[in-house]
């Protein structure tokens, strides 16, 4: 059975945290989607991936386009039209109990330095277990991450 992560940002960024995740999904042979909750948002993620340099370029799309199937990452405020293995959520974006079944893995990353998004994390979590689905929640309080957390 799936599980979602919880992944609390203090100390990186989103763009470089959802690298290194979206990176891993890519190494295990996952197709990722991204879903964010503002379009203006996922086009900002879209120009920061492609700037992020030769070595750590991660193959992606916008949602919208004639090729979104063939997407490795795709980003998008919606479903996913690349039948992704790995679903993340950024900026609150929703994540109904029932997908995290469809995926191998499901993923909420939120800044904990919001307190707007941290609210809508601890919501959730609540839904996310509420409903019986297993949860991990990760810190990078310490500068590396740990696990604080499972329901």
């Amino acid at each position: 059975m799936a599980e979602a992560y919880f992944y609390h940002l203090t100390r990186r960024s989103l763009e470089d945290t959802l690298a290194m995740l979206a990176g891993k999904s890519l190494q295990a042979g996952w197709r990722v989607a991204v879903r964010g909750a503002d379009a203006a948002r996922l086009d900002w993620l879209d120009e920061k991936l492609w700037l992020m340099g030769e070595e750590s370029f991660l193959p992606h799309g916008r949602a919208g386009g004639p090729h979104d199937a063939l997407q490795p990452i795709l980003l998008t405020d919606g479903a996913a039209a690349n039948k992704a293995e790995y679903l993340m959520s950024i900026d609150g974006a929703e994540v109904a109990p029932e997908e995290v079944a469809g995926h191998a893995r499901v993923c909420v990353i939120f800044d904990g330095n919001d307190d707007v998004a941290l609210n809508r994390a601890r919501q959730q979590w609540k839904a996310l277990t509420d409903s019986g689905v297993r949860a991990q929640y990760w810190s990078e309080e310490s500068g590396r991450w740990e696990k604080k957390a499972e329901r």
